[in-house]
């Protein structure tokens, strides 16, 4: 058990994908879980395999209520949260050019990507800033420092992330110990991204180990001084 027993890190879309293999990593560096998603199956699936305490919650993160709910009944249970990890994310269901996006549907991805991961800050960050300690992981992507036409709202979403970190980080106290990364976990398989970049089987994807690496490192505070960067993780330079 590492030194960072009895702390509580929560992960969004923590039932499927990157999220499940994140929660399986801290929780094997000693960290209680909080599981949440949208769908409670998967992530009940996922706490079975763990070791640890976990409290699994079903939650829509663009709804404040919700997120204020689910944060609370994370910290009754577990305590209070030591480590955000914000990976709930979407695409659009089709590609198109950005002006032939349906409406709805582009706005559904900004509300997930961006609004999620805003709200899931602000209801852990005060109580971060009051106990003097906290880390915030956002999982963001490559598609968020470049044009990505067919997922424009995707693309849109993770670049306007990666903006309301770097807003977050210039408002904290200079004194705070706070820490706050984005990491780019690179193009690794999952059920958003297997048709995303190309037909199954032409494009050539990556592990996410390296990803799990980073984050473990990340909530140990080892990296620290990448606070408030963008880090694309996969390269392993940092």
């Amino acid at each position: 058990m590492s030194t960072t027993a009895g702390r509580v890190a929560l992960v969004t879309g923590a039932g499927r994908g990157i999220g499940s293999k994140l929660a399986e990593a801290l929780a094997e560096e000693g960290f209680s879980l909080g599981l949440v998603g949208r769908t409670r199956g998967p992530l009940e699936a996922v706490a079975a395999e763990l070791t640890v305490a976990t409290h699994v919650v079903t939650t829509d993160v663009t709804q404040p209520g919700e997120v204020a709910l689910a944060v609370d009944a994370v910290t009754t249970t577990l305590g209070p949260v030591d480590v955000l990890v914000n990976n709930a994310g979407v695409r659009e269901q089709r590609a198109s050019t950005p002006w032939e996006a349906d409406a709805e549907d582009w706005w559904r991805v900004m509300e997930v990507n961006l609004r999620g991961v805003v709200l899931m800050t602000s209801a852990v960050l005060p109580g971060m800033l009051e106990r003097g300690s906290g880390r915030v992981v956002d999982v963001g992507s490559g598609a968020g420092q470049r044009a990505e036409p067919r997922y424009s709202a995707y693309s849109v979403s993770k670049s306007a992330a990666l903006r309301w970190m770097d807003n977050v980080v210039a408002a904290l106290p200079d004194e705070s110990p706070v820490r706050l990364v984005s990491a780019s976990p690179g193009l690794v398989r999952t059920d958003m991204t297997e048709t995303m970049w190309g037909p199954p089987g032409d494009v050539e994807f990556g592990t996410v180990d390296p990803m799990t690496r980073f984050v473990r490192r990340f909530a140990n505070g080892e990296l620290d001084h990448l606070h408030g960067r963008f880090v694309h993780v996969a390269k392993e330079g940092y």
